[in-house]
C-alpha cells in the first residue's frame, strides 16, 4: 500500500523516528503530497502508457481488427542518501538540559536537509553526471512535456500558464516554482478572477490559478535557490521555469523506497557523541507520460 509521509508519520510509534519523518512534509510541497511504494530489492519494474489499443465501429457479422496498445517497459532503482546527526555531551552539560530534548532539535535539523535536498534532486538530479543521483525532471521531461516560453526567453502570461496546466493528464495537483516567480504569477493575475486562495494540510496560505494551487519550493540544504532564475534560454539569460505535476501511486508521479525511512538512534558514541542516522533509499516514477510538464525561458518582467 502507497503511503504519502503524513500517512506513515501518523502510524509510525517510534517518537524519534516520528520525530524525523514529520519534518519532511513541512519543509517540501513535494514530500507532502508524493505518496511511496515500497519495492523489495530496491528495483521497481513498470509499464508506461505509448500506444492505446484501437477502437472501432463494426457492421452486423462483422469482426473487430486485433489490435494491442504499446506499453514501454521501465526499470527505476532506489537511491542510498542521509546523514548523521551528532550532539556533542558537553553541550548537554553547558545547558543543562536533557539528552534527548537537544537531540530533537538536531534530528529535524538534519531532516529539513535531507527534506530539502530531495526536493532539489526532484528537479536537478542527473544521473549521468553522477551514478549515485536519481534522475530529476529536468532529465525526464522530454517533448511536449516542456514548453519554452519563447526562443530567447518570454515574460510570463496567462496563456502559458493555461498550455502548462493542460499539458497534464487531467488537471495537475500543483504548480511548482520560486517565490520570485510567485510574484511574477500574483502581478500577472492581480485582476485575473481566477487567482484564488486556499490552505495546505498545516494551514498555511496558498494561492491557487484556476483551483490549481501554486506550491514555493525554498532554497536547498545549502541555501542555494532550487528553482531561481538562472537559467539560459537561447540568447536571454536569468530564465525560470514553472512546473506542473500530478501525483498518484496507480498512474501518474510516484515516489519509491526499499522500505521506510530509517532513522537509527545509535546512542552515545566514544562517551562524546550523541548519535542518529537517518537514510533513505529512495527515488521517483513518472508513470504516465503526461504527469508533468515543464514551462521554461520565463523572464523577469521590469
Amino acid at each position: 500500500m502507497a503511503l504519502t509521509l503524513l500517512e506513515a508519520a501518523k502510524l509510525e510509534q517510534d517518537v524519534i523516528k516520528q520525530n524525523v519523518i514529520e519534518v519532511f512534509p513541512q519543509v517540501s510541497p513535494i514530500l507532502e503530497n508524493l505518496p511511496f511504494i515500497s519495492v523489495q530489492g530496491g528495483v521497481f519494474k513498470y509499464n508506461m502508457e505509448d500506444v492505446l489499443p484501437g477502437i472501432a465501429f463494426r457492421g452486423i457479422n462483422e469482426d473487430y481488427t486485433e489490435d494491442t496498445g504499446v506499453l514501454q517497459q521501465n526499470v527505476e532503482a532506489t537511491k542510498i542518501f542521509g546523514g548523521k546527526s551528532q550532539v556533542d555531551r558537553a553541550l548537554v552539560l553547558e545547558r543543562g538540559e536533557e539528552a534527548g530534548e537537544l537531540r530533537v532539535i538536531h534530528d529535524r535539523l538534519k531532516a529539513k536537509a535531507a527534506a530539502l535536498f530531495f526536493t532539489s534532486m526532484f528537479f536537478d538530479g542527473h544521473s549521468s553526471d553522477d551514478p549515485r543521483e536519481f534522475d530529476g525532471l529536468n532529465q525526464r521531461l522530454t517533448g511536449n512535456q516542456v514548453i519554452t516560453a519563447g526562443t530567447n526567453g518570454a515574460t510570463l502570461t496567462t496563456d502559458m500558464l493555461d498550455d502548462l496546466i493542460d499539458s497534464v493528464v487531467g488537471s495537475p495537483d500543483m504548480l511548482l516554482m520560486s517565490k520570485a516567480m510567485r510574484r511574477e504569477v500574483t502581478k500577472l493575475l492581480k485582476s485575473d478572477g481566477r487567482l484564488t486562495y486556499g490552505e495546505d494540510y498545516f494551514g498555511r496560505q496558498v494561492a491557487m490559478y484556476g483551483g490549481v494551487p501554486i506550491r514555493i519550493i525554498e532554497e536547498d540544504h545549502q541555501g542555494e535557490t532550487i528553482l531561481g532564475f538562472d537559467e539560459d534560454c537561447g540568447s536571454a539569460e536569468n530564465c525560470g521555469s514553472i512546473y506542473a505535476t500530478r501525483f498518484g501511486a496507480e498512474e501518474f508521479i510516484s515516489g519509491i523506497q526499499n522500505g521506510p525511512m530509517a532513522v537509527l538512534d545509535m546512542g552515545l558514541q566514544s562517551d562524546l557523541q550523541y548519535l542518529t542516522v537517518i537514510e533513505w533509499l529512495a527515488s521517483f516514477v513518472i508513470l504516465h507520460p503526461k504527469s508533468a510538464a515543464r514551462l521554461k525561458g520565463v523572464t523577469q518582467s521590469v
